[in-house]
């Protein structure tokens, strides 16, 4: 099976133009359609407005934004891309919990935890009410349970109808390089909250609460306390997710430390025995009781899906994906309680429309473009995991893709990231763009972040299709690295996932235009060339993707 063998018209199309970095500009070395600012701004504009409320799905933003987005992909030229239906529905079923306080018996004396400053609390079961009453608590260090590794935080522990207190992140996170058992400072997925509840949830747990600390979960709480109250959205099951923890939450790092106070315990120093092999889970010796009061409602949302047929070989497809949803109404700031996602990701859904554009412009590719915007994101990928496990068009046959949340809007910049690089041989196809362009590929500026777990790319990835999920880096033309990072900080300190990510007519587009055009080039390279990229040796989903492809036509 071809790997980085490229077509001799794909290596030309990313090479055309090819220039030498100026000193102060990385060269255009695009030879596509022109991108469309008016396309980026007007759509970015339109759907992070007050009008959209913040596309939550299941509201009346949703149905703004998916009307709004088949009826771009239409301007744009594609056709609908799910047997003529521009939608695939995505079946969701929606709670809204009250929980009581979290109250903490036994130790030293009892203790009351308050909603949202001190904790959240939420269910995936899907019930009226759940509780928890007198549940012990225990320690479980990081929940992991991982053998390749060598490592099991649950060993010889049953902890069935208990809830476990866990750390964010993997147990090595504070090591500078990656060589650690666990990636070093690079996040795997044992290191993300959705992984700790997965496995609390396999071990039995009725409850599982999560430690917030701002450095190793990449956010402040801010971020959780946004995202997890009000509505939260998970992908209906016929069983109601019973096999689900009753409770999950996360704990501000203030009331972890009185919890474990309270239960005569020492929250540092168990932290530090935490990260060490062969830690032991330890018994609180204190119970937890909560209950949640939930109302439920099951409702569709949708993805929007938009093809360009290919020309000679359609039955092989290259994917772009962007999620149009965002976080609706949440915690006001100064009497704003609408999230409009402005960057995160209207930016990224006019990217993907502007792409639309820019290739229909072209002409049909020798395969055809999968334009995807899905739904959920924000909620756990879900839009994204229920395309990857009801395709519309079979991953086997799904050459790779491309996935954009949040375009760059802080100008042009002389260096690129690849988020989770050195995966897949798509790798090679950046490389080859960002030479074109005279861009330098940067490492991964935070690999503790764990971002290439965080985004939609994954859920395929998943599945076995190699997806690229890259940007524009910190270096920019105008400031260097200095304003390049205090921009980024800016961002996450005061507009991520709050009501300050509202669209600015002062922001500059020169650095999302590049990226796009990259995005293009990498695009119109897979859908002309013959070539069926594979993950890289030893990568842990390249055994999925073998075991796809073995049984594909386009070998």
């Amino acid at each position: 099976m071809p790997s980085t063998r490229f077509s001799a018209a794909a290596a030309a199309l990313l090479l055309a133009g090819c220039a030498t970095a100026g000193r102060d500009r990385a060269p255009s070395a695009y030879q596509g359609p022109p991108i469309s600012l008016a396309t980026l701004t007007t759509a970015t504009q339109i759907l992070s407005s007050d009008a959209f409320e913040g596309r939550a799905p299941t509201t009346p933003g949703e149905e703004k934004a998916v009307s709004y987005i088949a009826e771009q992909f239409r301007k744009a030229g594609l056709q609908p891309g799910n047997k003529g239906s521009w939608y695939q529905n995505v079946a969701l079923v929606e709670n809204t919990a009250s929980p009581s306080a979290l109250t903490i018996a036994g130790g030293s004396g009892p203790l009351s935890l308050a909603y949202r400053t001190d904790f959240v609390a939420n269910t995936y079961q899907v019930q009226k009410q759940v509780q928890l009453k007198d549940s012990e608590l225990v320690f479980v260090g990081y929940g992991i349970n991982a053998p390749e590794r060598g490592w099991n935080d649950y060993a010889g522990l049953d902890v069935r109808g208990k809830t476990v207190v866990i750390l964010v992140n993997d147990p090595d996170w504070q090591d500078q390089d990656l060589n650690g058992r666990f990636g070093g400072k690079a996040m795997t997925y044992y290191g993300r909250w959705t992984y700790k509840y997965e496995e609390a949830a396999r071990q039995g747990a009725a409850g599982a609460l999560i430690v917030h600390q701002t450095e190793p979960a990449a956010y402040g709480w801010n971020v959780v306390q946004s995202s997890w109250t009000g509505a939260q959205y998970n992908m209906d099951d016929p069983n109601g997710h019973m096999d689900q923890s009753k409770v999950v939450g996360w704990l501000t790092q203030d009331a972890a430390q009185r919890l474990f106070a309270a239960s005569d315990k020492d929250l540092a120093a168990l932290t530090a025995a935490a990260a060490r092999p062969g830690f032991k889970a330890v018994p609180l010796g204190t119970r937890a009781s909560i209950t949640l009061d939930n109302q439920i409602k099951r409702s569709n949302s949708r993805n929007v899906i938009g093809i360009l047929p290919g020309a000679k070989r359609p039955n092989e497809y290259v994917l772009y994906t962007a999620h149009w949803d965002h976080l609706g109404r949440c915690d006001a700031v100064g009497g704003d309680d609408i999230c409009n996602g402005a960057v995160d990701n209207a930016s990224g859904t006019a990217g993907l429309i502007a792409l639309a554009e820019a290739h229909a412009k072209r002409g049909n590719a020798d395969r055809s473009i999968v334009f995807l915007a899905v739904t959920a994101e924000e909620s756990g990928l879900l839009g994204s995991n229920y395309y990857a496990q009801n395709p519309v068009y079979p991953l086997s046959q799904t050459v790779g893709g491309i996935n954009m949340d949040s375009l760059s809007l802080s100008g042009d910049a002389r260096d690129f990231v690849a988020v989770g690089g050195g995966k897949s041989e798509l790798d090679a196809y950046l490389d080859t763009a960002l030479e074109a362009h005279g861009l330098k590929l940067r490492p991964e500026p935070a690999p503790q972040a764990g971002y290439y777990y965080r985004s939609d790319h994954f859920s395929f990835a998943k599945q076995g299709v190699p997806m690229l999920y890259a940007k524009l880096g910190n270096d920019l033309v105008q400031g260097g690295t200095a304003a390049g990072e205090a921009a980024q900080a800016q961002y996450r300190a005061e507009r991520y996932h709050g009501p300050n990510d509202e669209y600015d007519p002062a922001w500059d587009w020169s650095g999302a235009v590049r990226e796009l055009q990259i995005y293009w080039q990498i695009g119109r390279a897979l859908a002309t060339g013959d070539a069926w990229p594979n993950w890289k040796q030893g990568d842990e989903f390249r055994a999925i993707r073998d075991r796809s492809r073995a049984g594909a036509t386009g070998q």
